[in-house]
């Protein structure tokens, strides 16, 4: 097995649990990939993902196998706000991606403002064929509510949790069934809100105690009682059929070790890597493959301010901030208010202290056109996130209110849905099926979120022991 993110420990323990010996080579030093950890102010906070969404039931059976369900708990319901160029406002909840259910709140309507309310509106008039051919989030809303609601509540989502512009996501990867809705329900008002309906009421997300870091730390426990084999800190140089006999060699590299190599070899490949590492290593056994290379991950730089400041109790902003693309005042493009929206956090600090993580990277950033702040060294990315966090959450933060900040770099750990995504994720499955005994899973396959990793995972791995007659044993 190639890689050692959520995706790869998933299919390691459904292998395991078939019976089956498993080896896991992981390039970082650490399992766990996006669903991390790291200490501040010493205490461990998630360095990545820190929630699940709980429109299905796949993570949270995870959790339940792994003897965890009793440490789940759910997020303040005050909600998040977003940050538009006349001020903040409260966020928009009756839908999804942004896009509004409800139509009726005054709130909405101040933030729209008059014409861009009424434009919103006509969206119930239109027939439900405009639209539907839309392959971008942003096509489709512009096309049914117009621009404002693009600019104003839309762009401040998919900034804030996929670092990409709706203009730039591909609407059947990170909205599967809106298109479906619109031509069943006639608007795309009631798409969203029938989307939203379709997740218990105050129960879209939920996480752990102590945070998602927790999970990848259970599944490595798992596995090593299991007698996985997993091997961290190695680079895959490269893979190929086996001469020897019918199954998989895989070439490592340990740098720290003077660039020692060694060869692994198997029945079976799973390929976990991020997609850029993934087509690469594919492309040895299938030169086919290299046409199907995903567009660069964006990088996403995520600073962890530890503050006292006993303003901030009463959570000013709800549970955190979502940034419009139209301000010039602020960089960050999220805010989350941690002590604010997870009960635990709060509990595990003295009274007047408070956790705020901002999200860097606006415009989905990559190498080949890095967001300019993600050029900042931690010091400096520091300073400005101390800066930011002040104007979005209206409350004065002080350099001598910080007792302490960590900043960490995210360069292939989210994938990029844009126009024509899942055209070419089809094309790297039928790929895969013709390569023997092998299945690739990853977020750049699944789409974003531990709900479509998770579901996706035990789904091939399913299908690859199924192919073989075996199926996993219950726990």
């Amino acid at each position: 097995m190639v890689g050692g993110g959520i995706a790869g420990l998933v299919a390691a323990r459904d292998l395991a649990k078939a019976g089956l010996r498993v080896s896991l080579v992981e390039s970082r030093p650490q399992f766990g990939g996006a669903v991390g950890s790291h200490m501040v102010a010493e205490s461990v906070f998630d360095s990545g993902a820190e929630s699940f969404a709980t429109r299905t039931p796949d993570v949270a059976a995870l959790i339940d196998e792994l003897g965890l369900t009793d440490r789940v708990c759910t997020p303040n319901q005050a909600g998040s706000w977003v940050y538009l160029p006349d001020g903040a406002r409260p966020g928009e909840r009756s839908g999804v991606l942004g896009i509004p259910g409800d139509l009726s709140s005054d709130a909405l309507r101040q933030t729209l403002g008059r014409l861009g309310w009424w434009r919103a509106k006509q969206d119930l008039k239109r027939p439900a064929r405009i639209g539907s051919q839309a392959t971008t989030v942003g096509e489709l809303v512009r096309a049914r509510m117009g621009s404002a609601v693009v600019d104003k509540l839309v762009a401040p989502f998919t900034l804030g949790v996929h670092s990409l512009h709706p203009d730039d996501l591909d609407v059947d990867a990170v909205a599967p069934g809106l298109k479906q809705a619109l031509r069943e329900k006639g608007s795309l008002v009631a798409a969203a809100a029938s989307l939203r309906a379709a997740t218990p009421a105050g129960q879209n997300v939920a996480s752990l105690r102590g945070g998602m870091n927790v999970l990848a730390e259970a599944l490595v426990r798992d596995l090593t009682r299991r007698g996985v084999k997993l091997v961290a800190g190695y680079d895959v140089l490269a893979l190929d059929r086996d001469p020897r006999r019918d199954g998989w060699m895989v070439v490592q590299r340990q740098p720290e070790a003077g660039d020692k190599t060694a060869i692994a070899r198997g029945e079976l490949l799973v390929m976990a890597a991020d997609g850029t590492s993934a087509i690469r290593l594919l492309s040895g056994a299938d030169p086919e493959f290299s046409h199907l290379q995903p567009d660069p991950s964006p990088r996403v730089a995520l600073a962890t301010l530890v503050v006292d400041c006993p303003a901030l109790d009463s959570a000013p902003r709800g549970t955190g901030v979502l940034v419009s693309p139209a301000v010039t005042d602020v960089r960050a493009k999220a805010m989350t208010h941690a002590s604010a929206k997870w009960e635990w956090v709060r509990d595990a600090l003295p009274e007047g202290r408070h956790v705020v993580r901002l999200s860097y990277g606006r415009g989905g950033g990559t190498d080949a056109q890095p967001a300019p702040e993600l050029e900042l060294s931690d010091d400096q990315l520091v300073r400005l996130a101390l800066r930011d966090a002040s104007r979005l959450l209206g409350v004065p933060i002080e350099p001598q209110d910080l007792v302490d900040a960590d900043v960490v770099r995210w360069e292939q750990a989210l994938s990029r849905p844009s126009a024509g995504h899942p055209e070419r994720v089809i094309k790297v499955r039928e790929g895969v099926s013709r390569l023997p005994s092998a299945i690739a899973v990853g977020a750049w396959l699944a789409g974003t979120g531990l709900a479509a990793v998770v579901a996706d995972t035990r789904a091939q791995v399913a299908a690859l022991l199924a192919s073989r007659g075996v199926h996993p044993a219950p726990d």
